[in-house]
Parts: C-alpha cells; sequence; structure tokens
C-alpha cells in the first residue's frame, strides 16, 4: 500500500501506510488510525471562542462518551490532542477493552477547569500536564529519549527552555523523524498556527526539550477518583516555573 501523504503549509509529511502499523503497539495505533479522522484546519485560536467549541465536541450520552471533534472549530493544541485521547478512550469502551464508571465519564468532559484541576484542567495546564496525569493514573509511561519514541505517542514539545508561567509550548502527537537536505526534522500532528488541525514539521534544532506519554493503561483511568481533585504542582506552574528536575520527579520519567 502506498503510504498516505499529506500537504499542510507547504510540507509534505509522510504518514505509514497502515498496511506497516502491525509493527506499531495496538494503542498507539489506535491513537494514529484516530488522529486520522480528525478534521483538518478549521483555524487556530487559543480564545474562549475555541473553548465553548471543545466543550460542545464532547457529550455524554446514556453513559457513553460522545466526541465529534468537527465541532471543536476553531481548535488549540491541548484541546486537539485531548479530543484524540478521549475518542481512543470512548473506542475503547465501546468495544468492551475497557470499562470506566459514570463517575470517570462525567470527570473526562473539558468543562474549562482551571490548570491542574480534574483531567481536563490537568491535560491543559502549562509544563508537563499529560505526563504528571499519566503518572498520577499510571496511565503509561513518561521519556525524554527521541530514539524510543514511537508514531502515536503523545508529545509535549518545549520551544525555549522555560517550564510553568513563562514557557512556550506545544501538545502534539508524534509521528516520526524526517531529513530534508541533511537536517533532521520531527513530525506531529496537532492544531497548529494558523491553520488548525493537521500535521507539520520543524527541524530538531528549534526544539529545546521534549517529553513523550505513551498511553499504555487506560482502564486506569477508572481511577480518577482517587488522584486529588486539583494537582498543586500543575496548579501552580501558571504563576512560576519548574526545573526539569522536578518535572523528571513528579512525572516519573524514565531514564
Amino acid at each position: 500500500m502506498v503510504p498516505l501523504l499529506i500537504l499542510l503549509l507547504g510540507g509534505l509529511i509522510t504518514l505509514p501506510a497502515r498496511s506497516q502499523e502491525n509493527t506499531t503497539p495496538s494503542l498507539n495505533q489506535l491513537v494514529l488510525n484516530t488522529m486520522r479522522t480528525m478534521p483538518t484546519g478549521g483555524g487556530y485560536s487559543a480564545g474562549s471562542t475555541a473553548t465553548g467549541a471543545l466543550r460542545n465536541a464532547v457529550q455524554l450520552h446514556e453513559e457513553t462518551l460522545a466526541v465529534d471533534a468537527f465541532h471543536a472549530i476553531p481548535s488549540y493544541c491541548s484541546g486537539a490532542t485531548y479530543l484524540v485521547f478521549l475518542k481512543v478512550i470512548a473506542s475503547l469502551q465501546s468495544e468492551h477493552r475497557i470499562s470506566l464508571p459514570p463517575s470517570t465519564l462525567e470527570a473526562l468532559l473539558p468543562k474549562g477547569q482551571p490548570d491542574g484541576t480534574g483531567i481536563w484542567g490537568r491535560w491543559n495546564a502549562n509544563g508537563p500536564g499529560t505526563a504528571r496525569l499519566f503518572a498520577e493514573l499510571n496511565l503509561g509511561e513518561n521519556f525524554s529519549d527521541l530514539a524510543q519514541a514511537r508514531p502515536g505517542d503523545f508529545l509535549k514539545i518545549w520551544w525555549t527552555d522555560s517550564i510553568g508561567s513563562s514557557e512556550h509550548g506545544h501538545s502534539v502527537i508524534f509521528i516520526g523523524t524526517e531529513s530534508r537536505g541533511g537536517i533532521p526534522y520531527l513530525s506531529y500532528w496537532s492544531s497548529n498556527v494558523p491553520g488548525g488541525f493537521g500535521i507539520k514539521a520543524v527541524p530538531l534544532s528549534r526544539i529545546h526539550r521534549m517529553l513523550f506519554s505513551r498511553l499504555e493503561n487506560p482502564g486506569l483511568l477508572a481511577n480518577t477518583g482517587s488522584i486529588p481533585p486539583s494537582d498543586h504542582y500543575l496548579y501552580s506552574l501558571q504563576t512560576r516555573s519548574s526545573t526539569s528536575s522536578e518535572m523528571e520527579q513528579l512525572c516519573s520519567v524514565k531514564e
């Protein structure tokens, strides 16, 4: 099968052909397949309109999580990756691969929770929001070594050295690496400036820090009630900076 080619912002990115994905762990493959069902474009916005659209895109119907990403336009990066995460969880539940109580499904809804509060508030927080959530619930491993990365891993990119209130980062799904004219590039999917949903590639030299989160134990979301309503560390990053060592310790980052 010919690899899927996607043209975005003047760059041509190659996704693995579906026939080649049997080498990818099943949950990573599900993330990639779910990513392919997402809208393209729609525009990027980090304002209240995009947050309201995200809320409208996720509903509970008779104790079933219903995600319609086409309502989430315009969008922003953390909202885009969270929608893929929720669609994966909904697929696993519909296939009876995991069982989640109504309280967990309710907790998954993005309702504009502040940074560090609830599931969405953790995912959307400054710093290592997704990685902190994964560590708290043991949803999967967190690591920073690009050599260990697999397509379909969730990834936080930092464009500067700062972690926290003054950071400049991006929540994405890792696609792969490639060479362009001898220059290494990293490709990813997210909601990107200015176009919105889609795939983009950037030179690795632009990236100051990466933190990957691999979904491995989604059924442990059932333990959502066991973690504090608000995570003090993530909440604090609204007004302060963190060190890499503090982040790695609190996120159980794999050496």
